[in-house]
């Protein structure tokens, strides 16, 4: 038995919100980043979004972005959709850089709502059309309010349907039923932006998740959505159920998942470098924290 997809799956189902490896001198590692773009794919990611909040993209150049878009690409060829965060707090500079990156090579954009300004409804709905308006790529919306101050309220989200390009959201507003409203009457494919909701999510519809535990264990991840698409929803909740530890330890220990995933990531000797400023990198004990954990899920 196999379930059918409820709504399309525009970038596919299994995304990593990847981190931007620097060099020890805090310098883009391009080459770093190919190889762990090469890596996530195939260890069964469909898509990978750059330069997103994992991405520390309010620390890195308009350049970075671009450079990071186009080394991605020459890494992983069609094998994966590249999804280019391009979210700033000035409309106009993000129509900037999403018309670099649609240049790059990006499949898609990951746009946030615009941060600390808070504009209201009607803004934040004009900020997204003008953005969509403005290259030929789809968007995916990031609703972060957590972070950004502001939610795109369902109502205003069911209108932003009405563009053709703004086609999938990624969801970290931790309003479950709000969430079930919009995908009950819209088409928009949505994708878990908070690792412990990768499974509920996809339950009630959604096309998948952006995940930053991914990093480190892409495949185990990728595993929760096969089983629940093979009809095995009992093995699904095992498997999301085993990678509980790690999600919380990643992205409830008080520390943002960017510094958590580069600090595993560098344990294991995979591509990853220091975070910049203001960020700080993980303790000690922090770090072999999260070794532990992602052992024991590893040999689960």
């Amino acid at each position: 038995m196999t379930t059918t997809p409820l709504t399309a799956r525009p970038f596919g189902r299994a995304l990593c919100a990847m981190i931007t490896p620097f060099t020890e001198a805090g310098a883009l590692d391009l080459d770093g980043a190919q190889r762990l773009a090469d890596l996530l794919v195939s260890e069964g990611c469909d898509g990978l979004v750059l330069s997103g909040t994992t991405g520390e993209s309010p620390t890195t150049t308009d350049a970075e972005k671009s450079a990071l878009v186009r080394a991605v690409r020459e890494a992983v060829g069609g094998r994966a959709s590249i999804v280019a965060g391009v979210g700033t707090s000035d409309t106009r500079h993000t129509v900037e850089l999403a018309l670099e990156a649609e240049k790059a090579g990006a499949d898609g954009l990951l746009v946030v709502t615009p941060y600390y300004s808070r504009p209201p409804q009607d803004a934040v709905e004009a900020h997204f059309r003008e953005i969509a308006d403005a290259s030929g790529l789809p968007l995916m919306l990031y609703d972060i309010p957590g972070r950004t101050g502001t939610r795109i309220e369902p109502e205003t989200m069911i209108r932003l349907t009405e563009h053709p390009r703004i086609v999938a959201v990624k969801d970290c507003a931790y309003d479950f039923l709000g969430t079930q409203k919009v995908l009950a009457r819209t088409e928009l494919a949505y994708y878990a932006g908070c690792d412990e909701h990768n499974l509920a999510l996809y339950a009630v519809g959604a096309a998948g998740y952006v995940s930053t535990v991914a990093n480190a264990v892409p495949r185990r991840l990728r595993s929760v959505l096969d089983a629940f698409d093979a009809g095995d929803t009992a093995r699904a909740a095992r498997l999301q159920q085993q990678a509980t530890p790690l999600i919380d330890l990643m992205m409830s220990a008080g520390l943002p998942g960017t510094v958590t995933a580069k600090g595993l990531l560098g344990a294991l000797g995979l591509p990853a470098g220091p975070v910049r400023a203001p960020l700080r990198p993980a303790g000690r004990e922090t770090v072999d924290g999260l070794l532990a954990a992602y052992e024991r899920l590893v040999t689960a």
